[in-house]
């Protein structure tokens, strides 16, 4: 699987937590982005989805927002 995942998260978050533990255990390779630290990447998660929600998972252009493990699934698959 070569697609690029990016999870735009927070520390605090539950759902940000759960989505990046069921990458690690379906041993996807992520980057990580704590918008809490930047504002930059915040502005940059809000043009991608229009709102302000995390988790935000971006699968090769494809956004997911929520932890929706069937949606990852998907779209890891595609």
């Amino acid at each position: 699987m070569g697609k690029k995942v990016t999870v735009y998260s927070t520390p605090t978050c539950p759902y940000c937590i759960k989505t990046k533990k069921f990458l690690k255990e379906s041993s996807i390779d992520f980057t990580d982005i704590d918008v809490s630290s930047s504002t930059e990447k915040s502005q940059e998660m809000v043009q991608k989805t229009g709102q302000m929600g995390v988790p935000v998972v971006d699968i090769d252009g494809k956004i997911i927002v929520g932890f929706d493990k069937e949606a990852i699934e998907k779209a890891l698959a595609s």
